[in-house]
């Protein structure tokens, strides 16, 4: 078939045709025409013979078509300007859900394929359900991440992200008798349509061996790494189109391959495993997204990945940046490379590696260019949670990287001296090597130390992080730190997923908010109208009435629309507290059962989130949660007042059916604990009112959509540091609390273990014996607030006022604004207009 084709055009006379480029047009006769040329060409079957994966593909592959029209023009343009500085986003997650709708979405043509696709005689939305997720993220991290990578596209800023191409994802999750199941995430089974392969671009990436010096050509004494072993990255390419712009982005993504997958010599001697033994251990380093790390070997894999990726990623920019004839002491003046967590930081000692080792720069001018080149994301308070890695294992896999980190650090301790002479003990604590007891190379201050800006992602978060996890970097360097608070998109959260209010709140603004978020103050008005909030809550109970549906198809449970949609949505952690919603649960069952006609008001508690394999705590309350379910949904005197939904496997499409469908946010985390949290925001922009503490953006959002619209509870970070300061006693409030005394011993009694008074012991032996987040403390001011929240409920006007108000005063939290943040304070980046004939 031909590029371009003659078509009839039915608002032409008879007999005029015009002309359709099946490559790039847009209107629904060209749409149609690509999708046949696909299936015959793509998928070797004609329409009548094809499946629904078939057409999918077929329809996905016509998509990616204009995308690659944008994208590569774009970058063309890009890489030939030498004023444009490049944004690179190196995460080690992108968490990107189903690309074909929201793809739509950005090229506004979802009506046109819709209708192209439903004149072949499909099901268009069978065609979107077709669509495997891929998994390449844990949660809000990986989905931050990708929300970036839209807002940077949409706003035509240049950039590439850099991540892994896990060969399987985060794993499925499936409950069993009440227990979590991993079942292994095999995304690509039916292949992936999106990306394009480009073997032409690999790079190599060493491991293990020895450093030795040498004297090149001139006389000048050098080092190089003798590895043991080298692993092949292939780079694979996935467009990231933005919202009704001309500019697209790539997302890279790099898969792990030997250099030489099959020893033929082995083979011919009859070891078969050895002929393939390379290949095998080398893809194991893209195999999967975060293997187990409590064993070493798991711990080596988490390291392999993280070296493998910024590794290839630098190599990659760095290759790009010679060819287009940059200089590498200028490396910085066209890349602004941002770290996501510290998953990334080993880059600092990689790009150092590349501009001493390849490019043959001195120390100063390498370092000069890597401090100015990198910025550094924090996303967590939990000092757990920033990553060291074992001494002897750094240097028995990446030699030559810990010679630099000791070289960095020697220098960096002499600067540390000379601005603190008396306090010696501020150098152990700003090491990059740690040395109380086991030795460790500390990824969080390699990042501070190599970045020129370093960031927390909302205002309580970044403020705790100077006040204690990063308070001596603060002293060491005052002007590197900002706050920028996250974002979400809200093409993929409102327009994509929420169809129903995006059309209500265009008829009555206009179409350019997803563009302009702040535009929603514009629905302030229609709070007040009664006209207004009826169409709104009829949205939001179809919404309800769909997920209803999916919640008895997949999982068995009959759940009423009407009642009150009471969400709480995160991985499964202490912090975040599960078992305190868990244990309102209770109080209210135990309060029906001490008076079966007392008035509840009805209410659907849905709990959706994932444990990590290796955390039994997380994997016992979602026990907890199912157990829970099952007495209070099948208990007579409940009579459908309050039911229990675990909805299984946490991913970006089930997500888009639980934003809209949610009354109320639970967002309960131990104040001070929680960096930001993006969940808080999806449910806001989508009409869901907040029951919270004081955490994260929790604070920033009860500001905007005001604090009379705002169910707040629970301790403030600094009561929290106090508390815990003044001998705290959780058994005391156990004691003294009769509600809470009665679900303990509930708890502990058997009933929902079918006689074993054990199971659940080690969550209340938790909170009595030590209660490190703090449940009980909040449990009195939790369920006062939950009082509160259903009085409110009662008065449906008032309720659907406020959260009319909550959509309209959420434009802050567009991942827009968070992108405009880093262009402005970071990046020092400006938008590039492309124009396309």
């Amino acid at each position: 078939m031909s590029e371009n084709f003659l078509i009839n055009n039915q608002g032409l006379e008879s007999g005029k045709m015009k002309m359709c480029n099946i490559r790039t047009g847009l209107d629904k006769a060209c749409l149609k025409e690509a999708i046949i040329d696909h299936l015959f060409y793509k998928q070797g079957c004609e329409p009548e013979g094809a499946s629904i994966n078939d057409v999918y593909l077929a329809v996905s592959y016509a998509l990616r078509d204009r995308l690659l029209h944008h994208g590569l023009k774009t970058f063309d343009a890009v890489l030939e300007d030498e004023d444009i500085r490049l944004v690179s986003y190196l995460s080690a997650e992108f968490l990107m859900g189903p690309q074909l709708g929201a793809n739509l979405i950005d090229l506004n043509i979802f009506d046109e394929m819709r209708q192209a696709v439903t004149e072949l005689g499909f099901d268009f939305k069978l065609v979107l359900e077709q669509e495997e997720e891929p998994g390449l993220g844990n949660g809000g991290l990986g989905r931050l991440a990708s929300c970036y990578m839209d807002s940077l596209a949409s706003l035509e800023i240049p950039a590439i992200g850099y991540g892994i191409r896990y060969e399987f994802g985060i794993f499925d999750q499936e409950i069993k008798d009440g227990w979590q199941v991993e079942i292994t995430d095999k995304w690509l089974r039916y292949g992936n349509p999106w990306e394009i392969a480009r073997p032409e671009s690999s790079v190599n990436v060493y491991f293990g061996g020895y450093t030795e010096q040498y004297s090149n050509e001139i006389g000048k004494v050098l080092r190089r790494w003798v590895p043991s072993y080298v692993v092949k990255g292939i780079p694979y390419d996935t467009s990231e189109m933005g919202y009704k712009v001309a500019s697209c982005n790539f997302l890279r993504l790099w898969k792990s391959e030997a250099i030489e997958s099959f020893d033929f010599s082995s083979f011919n001697h009859g070891d078969y495993y050895k002929a393939v033994m390379d290949k095998i251990e080398s893809e194991n380093i893209s195999k999967i997204l975060y293997p187990n790390d409590e064993l070493y070997v798991g711990k080596q894999l988490r390291l392999k990945q993280q070296y493998f990726f910024s590794s290839c990623s630098l190599q990659d920019m760095m290759r790009m940046h010679l060819e287009n004839q940059g200089k590498p002491q200028d490396f910085h003046k066209k890349w602004a490379i941002q770290l996501n967590d510290t998953h990334p930081a080993i880059s600092v000692a990689e790009l150092m590696r590349i501009l001493l080792d390849e490019c043959k720069l001195d120390w100063k001018t390498a370092w000069e260019t890597t401090q100015q080149t990198f910025s550094y994301t924090n996303h967590t308070l939990l000092p757990e949670a920033l990553e060291k890695w074992p001494l002897d294992l750094f240097k028995a896999l990446l030699p030559r990287l810990l010679e630099i980190i000791y070289e960095i650090n020697y220098r960096f301790l002499e600067e540390v001296k000379r601005r603190f002479p008396e306090d010696n003990n501020i150098l152990s604590r700003l090491s990059l090597i740690e040395e109380t007891g086991s030795s460790y190379v500390r990824m969080a201050n390699l990042a501070c130390v190599g970045s020129y800006a370093i960031n927390g992602v909302a205002s309580l978060h970044t403020e705790l992080l100077k006040k204690n996890i990063l308070n001596d970097w603060v002293s060491m360097y005052p002007d590197k730190f900002y706050n920028i608070t996250n974002g979400i998109t809200p093409r993929r959260f409102v327009v994509l997923s929420n169809p129903g209010l995006s059309k209500l709140i265009t008829k009555n603004i206009g179409d350019t908010w997803p563009q302009y978020l702040n535009e929603l103050k514009k629905l302030e008005p229609f709070a007040y109208d009664a006209n207004f909030k009826e169409q709104f809550r009829q949205v939001k109970i179809e919404n309800k009435r769909i997920l209803s549906s999916v919640i008895k198809d997949r999982i068995g449970i009959v759940v009423n629309p009407s009642s009150m949609f009471d969400v709480q949505v995160k991985r499964i952690h202490e912090y975040k507290r599960q078992h305190l919603n868990v244990l309102h649960i209770l109080t209210l069952y135990l309060r029906i059962k001490s008076n079966p006609d007392i008035e509840i008001q009805p209410r659907t508690f849905i709990f959706w989130g994932k444990a990590a394999p290796g955390y039994f705590m997380a994997k016992l309350l979602i026990k907890l949660i199912n157990s829970v379910g099952n007495l209070v949904n099948n208990d007579f005197d409940v009579r459908d007042r309050i039911k229990v939904v675990f909805f299984p496997d946490f991913n970006v499409k089930n997500a888009q059916l639980i934003y809209p469908a949610a009354d109320l946010s639970e967002q309960i985390s131990t104040s001070g604990k929680e960096a930001s949290g993006t969940g808080n925001m999806k449910f806001a922009l989508n009409g869901a009112l907040t029951i919270g503490t004081l955490d994260g953006a929790n604070i920033e959002i009860r500001e905007e959509v005001g604090y009379e619209n705002f169910f707040l509870f629970g301790l403030t970070a600094s009561q929290v540091i106090e508390v815990k300061q003044n001998n705290y006693d959780p058994r005391f409030i156990y004691e003294n609390n009769m509600e809470l005394n009665a679900v303990i011993k509930f708890i502990n009694s058997g009933i929902l273990s079918n006689g074993d008074r054990n199971l659940f012991k080690p969550i209340t032996d938790n909170l009595l014996y030590g209660d490190p987040y703090l449940l009980l403390a909040d449990y009195p001011l939790y369920i006062s607030c939950q009082d509160i929240v259903a009085e409110t409920w009662k008065d449906k006007d008032k309720w659907n006022t406020m959260a009319v108000l909550n959509v309209a005063r959420m434009g802050k939290f567009s991942s827009d604004r968070s992108i405009n943040d880093y262009c402005e304070n970071i990046w020092k980046v400006k938008p590039f207009k492309l124009k396309i004939e």
